[in-house]
């Protein structure tokens, strides 16, 4: 919604101004499709021959992502510390055989079960039971367990960007190509050199409109796309840093709830639950544990 107001005031601002200065839309309207076929064309060539298929599909779906924004809302990082707290609590009073069930099938435990937005994020959840299996097997250097779990998310990281940077990087190249398709609306306007002032005009006026598209489609169009996507990457990994922080922190002995409160503070500041919402979260949570049990 925000991107299509966005995109809004850019035509609106940029052919108002034209209008309003006497510009007539017909010479760009008449060269926009031929000019947008070698712009886009050659953009969208030259991506795929920069990129795995595998990125090309990715950045299909990361300018989705750029559209509909950050995957959490605020109620699901209250989920995923009510998660976190609920399945320490569980390995903490029942150690590895307690445990273990909900770690091997998270789809079918009534720990991860009652968290479904959660629950669809297979990687997080993977990250989540992989660490917690590693210490049902004496992981018992916090140290050791705290570099490995860096080192997964920067991993992780590295691989949601590569998108990102191809699309910055097509960005990036945009007004070159522009240029090019200028350049060739003026050979071709040098073949027709023997033809009146105004046709003469009239084509080097939709020679310039290769300029001007390219730079259009760069700085405002998918310039901000691949920047709103960078946002929207950045956001989507914080819940790796909660769940590391609540791990390593029942990892190095604090009690549970310290644990969870401490990850609290690792969460984004617009959308962390209050003291007090996760206190009653966790006391939800604790019931549910000793119904279980």
């Amino acid at each position: 919604m925000l991107n299509g107001v966005g995109f809004l005031i850019i035509l609106g601002c940029v052919f108002g101004s034209y209008l309003l200065g006497g510009g007539k839309l017909g010479v760009i309207m008449e060269a926009l499709p031929h000019e947008l076929m070698a712009i886009g064309g050659a953009a969208i060539g030259a991506f795929i021959v920069a990129n795995s298929m595998g990125t090309v599909k990715l950045a299909g779906k990361g300018l989705m992502r750029s559209f509909k924004g950050s995957r959490w809302k605020d109620t699901d990082y209250r989920d995923l510390l009510t998660l976190l707290f609920q399945v320490l609590t569980t390995f903490k009073k029942g150690g590895a055989t307690a445990i273990e069930p909900h770690l091997d099938n998270p789809h079918e435990s009534n720990l991860f079960s009652r968290f479904p937005r959660l629950l669809a994020d297979h990687h997080l959840i993977e990250f989540i039971c992989d660490y917690l299996r590693m210490m049902t097997v004496n992981f018992e250097d916090p140290n050791q367990m705290t570099e490995a779990m860096e080192n997964d998310i920067d991993r992780h990281h590295h691989e949601e960007l590569e998108p990102q940077h191809a699309l910055q990087a097509m960005a990036e190249g945009l007004p070159a190509i522009g240029i090019v398709a200028a350049v060739l609306g003026v050979i071709k306007t040098m073949g027709s050199i023997d033809q009146p002032v105004e046709i003469l005009g009239g084509m080097i006026g939709g020679a310039l409109c290769g300029t001007f598209l390219g730079v259009l489609l760069s700085y405002c169009v998918i310039g901000p796309l691949a920047s709103k996507l960078l946002q929207v990457i950045e956001g989507d990994s914080k819940v790796y840093m909660i769940a590391k922080t609540a791990i390593i922190g029942y990892a190095q002995g604090l009690p549970t709830q310290v644990a969870v409160e401490i990850a609290r503070r690792m969460t984004p500041s617009s959308s962390a639950p209050t003291f007090q919402q996760l206190e009653s979260a966790l006391d939800e949570a604790k019931s549910a544990l000793s119904a279980a049990a």
